[in-house]
């Protein structure tokens, strides 16, 4: 593995009495795809809010490039970690362009207008996700597709080294699927951005990432190659269901599909 870009260490979530990180310890390497699976419940989305500091954990710690999570200041920390929500279909009038400007936040003093930098990183973020074009739209204007790929230039623009995403392709339909996570794979291959994904998309998003973390209940349940955790007895033992797989899917790995009346 190349240099870590993120460590957990015990990580355990206790939110109104309820467990839902149980000892999650692992090490994504900079530079590196990881896509992390499991059912609903399992502590996905709450893994990805306490590696962006949204949540604080009950027990454990998270490590950034080298530095416990706890010694960053705010902006210093959305400077170097970028958090796309799950996709959001509520109405916003603002313009695509203002809504990636809000991205350099952490650049910003109190009040500062935006320098001639922080407006290249705009565009920039915008071009490097095919936004560009739609600039003088409003968000509540666009697509679902499109305005994914606007919120994750708003991401971009924070100029983070680290990008998480919490379900990135859901609610879209198969082309826009496809168009974010190509921009996915760019940015990370191309880019040298460390991305960690959660997903319930075994046949697409986790064919594009480089390693898988499965959780179930809380806890690791698996780890490693897409090619090793795309194999039916794993994921019945992640899910508690089985699954046929069958020759076809993205990059040579097996399309999975859900198995009816034991087939």
């Amino acid at each position: 593995m190349s240099d870590p870009a993120i460590i957990t260490e015990g990580l355990c979530v206790v939110l109104d009495e309820t467990e839902i990180l149980k000892d999650v310890s692992m090490t994504v390497g900079r530079g590196e795809f990881l896509t992390v699976i499991g059912p609903n419940g399992a502590g996905k989305s709450t893994l990805l809010r306490c590696l962006d500091g949204i949540l604080e954990p009950s027990a454990g710690r998270v490590i950034i490039d080298g530095r416990p999570l706890g010694d960053y200041e705010r902006r210093e920390l959305a400077r170097t970690v970028s958090y796309v929500p799950q996709p959001d279909s509520g109405s916003l009038d603002f313009t695509v362009r203002s809504y990636v400007e809000m991205g350099r936040y952490p650049h910003l003093g109190a009040w500062a207008a935006l320098t001639e930098a922080d407006a290249e990183a705009v565009v920039e973020s915008m071009e490097l996700t095919e936004v560009a074009g739609l600039a003088d739209r409003t968000m509540s204007s666009l697509s679902g597709g499109e305005r994914q790929r606007a919120s994750i230039a708003a991401a971009l623009a924070q100029g983070g080294s680290v990008l998480l995403l919490d379900e990135p392709t859901s609610f879209l339909d198969y082309r826009h699927q496809v168009k974010i996570l190509d921009l996915l794979d760019r940015l990370h291959r191309d880019e040298g951005l460390t991305v960690v994904a959660v997903t319930h998309d075994l046949n697409s998003t986790v064919a594009f990432s480089d390693e898988v973390l499965a959780l179930k209940d809380g806890k690791v349940a698996a780890t490693g190659k897409p090619a090793d955790l795309l194999d039916a007895d794993a994921l019945a033992a992640i899910y508690d269901a089985d699954f046929r797989l069958i020759s076809g899917g993205h990059r040579g790995l097996p399309l999975v599909l859900p198995a009816r009346n034991g087939s």
